[in-house]
Order: C-alpha cells, then structure tokens, then sequence
C-alpha cells in the first residue's frame, strides 16, 4: 500500500503535535517508512512545505534537505487527464477561473492516487464536510466521490504502526 500525503499532514504534525525539535522519532520515522516506498508526496504537495513562520521554517529546512526529498517524493508525472476527471467529477465540470485558485494542489495529489486506486490511499488532515460545493469540497468528500480510500494523519499512522520507539 503506498500512502499518499497531503502537505497539511505534515505542517500540521510540526506545528501541533510533533514539532520536529520534540519528537523528531516521528521524522526519522517518516523517513523510514518513505524510504522503504511506503509513504510518498507528489511533487506538487511537496513543493508547498514553504516557510513562513517560526515552525514552518524548520519544516522547509527540513523538505528541503536532499535525503528527505529522495524518499518523500513520489517519483511520477501527475496525468493530466485524470486531474481534469478529479477536477470534473470530484469539484465540478464547469469551474470558473476564481474557483481554480481555491483548488490549490489538490487535485494533483488526488489525480496521483486515482492512478492506482487499489494500491494507493491519501492522507489529509481536512475534514469532511459534505455540505460544500464545487471548489470548496475537502480532500475526504471528494475521495469519497472518486470510490479512493483517504486517512487522516492518525488512521495513517495507526495503519502503519508508529510508534516513538520504532527502532527498537
């Protein structure tokens, strides 16, 4: 099973619960499992891990090291005929040109697990909330849609058995 991770899933672990200064098992961690091809990020989501306060800039330090980019990034070009089915079918046919913007890189992160749907699961820390419409769906709503399987960062790492002594 390869997890596919939006980029709230790691911003958020850094600026809530495992900040990269206090647990840094769950970085080594993560390493690991994306080292092993378990856990990757399209380069579209990697490429959001951008500084722009205190905690995030570490976080940026640390995407960009060359190791972490080796394992995390998913090595694929993004189809674009299936971003414009998860576009069509996930958002809506006929989006204007301010709903795009609203978009951000989401559908490239889920075009990326359409690809190999048995095999593939995104991670995301956005919630359910099947009252939006159009661009403003969330990740789980619109995998839902496409029959793809979506887990929050918890039901990840439960799935994948983290824990902070994994090297022992």
């Amino acid at each position: 099973m390869l997890y596919l991770l939006d980029a709230n899933v790691l911003i958020t672990a850094n600026n809530q619960y495992y900040a990269l200064d206090a647990v840094p098992e769950f970085w080594d961690w993560m390493l690991h499992v994306a080292g092993a091809g378990h856990v990757k990020m399209p380069r579209e989501t990697l490429a959001e891990l951008k500084g722009g306060n205190a905690q995030k800039d570490a976080l940026h330090a640390w995407a960009a090291r060359q190791d972490v980019r080796d394992a995390l990034a998913l090595r694929e070009d993004v189809d674009a005929d299936l971003v414009r089915k998860v576009i069509a079918e996930g958002y809506a046919p006929d989006l204007r040109d301010d709903e795009y913007d609203l978009l951000g890189q989401d559908p490239f992160l889920i075009a990326h697990a359409l690809r190999a749907p048995q095999d593939r699961v995104v991670v995301s820390m956005e919630v359910s909330k099947p009252s939006l419409a159009r661009a403003r769906r969330k990740v789980p709503d619109v995998c839902k849609t496409l029959n793809l399987r979506c887990r929050d960062t918890f039901q990840f790492l439960r799935e994948m058995g983290f824990r902070t002594n994994w090297k022992t």
